[in-house]
């Protein structure tokens, strides 16, 4: 049975993020930022395929570690 690809999507913890925003400078389409700049997941956190190195870059950029990918079917 063939498999289409697996879904990626993104979390930012809100108790972490100090709003560096480094991800959103990387990766604006997949992150936003609210009125205290503070960063959250855009399009509940789901990450096109062809957008995932892209939010990994973001990631590793996190000061805090507040962003975490979730992987799955």
């Amino acid at each position: 049975m063939k498999r289409g690809p697996r879904a990626v999507r993104i979390k930012v913890n809100p108790d972490l993020c100090e709003g560096h925003n480094r991800c959103f400078a990387l990766a604006p389409d997949l992150f936003e930022v609210d009125d205290y700049g503070l960063s959250r997941a855009r399009h509940d956190g789901a990450i096109p395929p062809e957008r995932e190195e892209q939010a990994r870059l973001a990631i590793d950029n996190c000061p805090e570690f507040a962003i975490s990918v979730i992987e799955g079917d």
